[in-house]
């Protein structure tokens, strides 16, 4: 695998969890990045933390990593060693997958240690 590039980006999130048959409040799609996910059994939601939701329950503090992509769907395991270095470390994460590219969460008392321990693993974080 090639040399993987993560951008810090310079937001702090709330990840936010909501019944499966919520509403999803209007305020979410006004943010300028957010990502919902719906399972049969809940929806996750997971957005700037100054915008206040309300929720089932809220995860505060989180600060994401990019992969910078756009990645190709057929490209493997860059989540996986990207997860196993920051589980070797007892850092965890909340993955998020789109189209182009992976988000690396990791709550803002870790950031500083996730970013070390990647930077160690040949990663470059910009």
């Amino acid at each position: 695998m090639t040399q993987l590039t993560l951008r810090l980006i310079n937001e702090h999130f709330a990840i936010h969890s909501l019944s499966k048959s919520a509403i999803i409040p209007s305020e979410v799609f006004s943010a300028s990045i957010f990502f919902i996910a719906k399972t049969f059994d809940e929806i996750s939601i997971v957005l700037p933390q100054n915008i206040t939701i309300d929720s089932d329950e809220v995860e505060l503090n989180w600060q994401a990593l990019e992969v910078v992509g756009p990645l190709a769907l057929t490209m493997t395991g860059i989540l996986s060693k990207i997860s196993t270095v920051l589980a070797n470390e007892k850092i965890s994460i909340f993955a998020i997958s789109t189209f182009d590219t992976d988000y690396i969460l990791v709550k803002e008392e870790f950031i500083n240690q996730a970013i070390a321990a990647l930077r160690a693993n040949q990663y470059i974080i910009i």
